[in-house]
């Protein structure tokens, strides 16, 4: 199914527009990234809770997004993109206001724990919201020939505001603990309201929408190939440091630099090819030289090659999530593209979920390896379903070149 062309606002570049969007997914993520490096400490150090509770204090927030993403695409589709950002950074200054609540409850352990677990939640259920609803506003403000730049766009926003956050709460945790962070999720929240109240609306499309079950049906396979995918950045990101330490080689960061750096170099660089060669063609590509750099980190002697794999990885990683977007976008009518959207990212949450647990059990079994060839295994699987979708699509399989 083809959606109907929307055009930009009168007056305003795409590329403007677009990074509105891009904006408020800097805001939100920014909010995620702040008290990502510092809840295990506090949880751990000064309740007194295990480095299982510490590592559950994390990953609530992870199961907040994916229960809520079923609730958020029909929200975003039937009340607008900005009222649903506009929701979503209201829950930053909620979640901030909670773990405000539950720094001041430091002298009751078990409270203090429970209370930081709501604040995880309703984080979790903001960064649903505006992670979705930004991508769709972006969508319906630039036009659908912009699709593909405004998800490579978005992602970009999303893990440099991550790594951007994560430093500045550590700080904040040094200068004022806990409720200085708490503080500082409650400005984020607010200066993002501020940034986007103003703004215009887009246009809600009042046709009939599809039930959620049959947006589902629709995206699950390019949602489960994206999953697969997302593995692969899963492990890197939480095994290459300690896999790094296990051979006894320092540094451990310039592998994570590595696939940081060419994850965007692949999204300011490539993004282009796929409007040129098509998303699942470029999805295809790049799930295979994700698979390539993962086995090159899995077999690494050196901390050189291992960096090296990584950042192949990454640069596999870079497009894999616009490139099978971009169809995922054309797969429904306009009216739903906000459940259609936000049903595909739902799979990179639950990749990122599973993919811990998973790895970790890997890792104790086998060795800090082993989850370096489970991504790989992942990749390859979200390769072989690739395939057949652009079998089933288009007729035989091409590789294209990078350029």
């Amino acid at each position: 199914m083809t959606s109907v062309s929307t055009r930009p606002a009168l007056g305003q570049q795409p590329s403007v527009q677009i990074l509105m969007s891009v904006l408020c997914t800097a805001l939100a993520y920014f909010a995620v990234g702040l008290p990502l490096a510092v809840l295990p400490q506090w949880v751990n150090g000064d309740l007194g809770f295990s480095a299982a509770t510490a590592g559950l204090a994390i990953s609530i927030q992870y199961v907040a997004t994916i229960v809520s993403r079923g609730m958020v695409g029909p929200m975003v589709d039937t009340s607008g993109p900005k009222r649903a950002i506009l929701f979503g950074l209201s829950c930053s200054v909620g979640s901030g206001v909670v773990l405000l609540a539950a720094a001041q409850l430091t002298a009751y352990p078990a409270l203090a724990l429970a209370t930081l677990f709501l604040s995880r939640m309703i984080l979790g259920f903001g960064e649903s919201l505006v992670g979705t609803s930004a991508i769709a506003w972006g969508i319906g403000r630039a036009g659908d020939t912009h699709t593909a730049k405004v998800i490579s766009w978005n992602g970009i926003a999303t893990y440099g505001a991550i790594a951007a956050g994560a430093p500045v709460g550590v700080m904040l945790l040094h200068l004022g603990g806990m409720a200085a962070v708490g503080i500082a999720l409650v400005c984020t929240g607010l200066i993002g309201l501020v940034f986007v109240w103003p703004q215009s609306a887009t246009r809600i499309i009042s046709a009939e929408r599809l039930p959620y079950s049959a947006v589902f049906a629709r995206v699950l396979p390019y949602g489960a190939a994206l999953g697969l995918g997302g593995i692969g950045f899963g492990v890197i990101t939480a095994f290459i440091a300690l896999d790094y330490a296990a051979h006894g080689w320092a540094a451990a960061w310039t592998a994570i630099s590595a696939f940081g750096c060419a994850f965007v170099f692949g999204r300011l660089m490539f993004v282009g090819s796929i409007a040129k060669h098509g998303g699942l063609q470029v999805a295809l590509t790049f799930l295979a030289i994700e698979t390539v750099g993962l086995v090159t980190v899995w077999l690494a002697g050196t901390a050189l090659v291992a960096a090296t794999g990584a950042a192949i990885a990454g640069l596999g990683f870079a497009l894999i999530f616009p490139a099978l977007g971009m169809v995922v976008v054309d797969l429904v009518p306009p009216q739903s593209r906000g459940s259609a959207i936000g049903a595909y990212s739902m799979f990179t949450d639950i990749a990122l979920c599973i993919t811990g647990p998973v790895a970790g059990i890997l890792a104790t079994k086998a060795g800090y390896e082993a989850p370096f060839l489970f991504g790989a295994v992942g990749s390859l699987l979200g390769l072989g379903i690739t395939v057949l979708l652009l079998r089933k699509v288009s007729g035989p399989v091409r590789w294209f070149q990078l350029r």
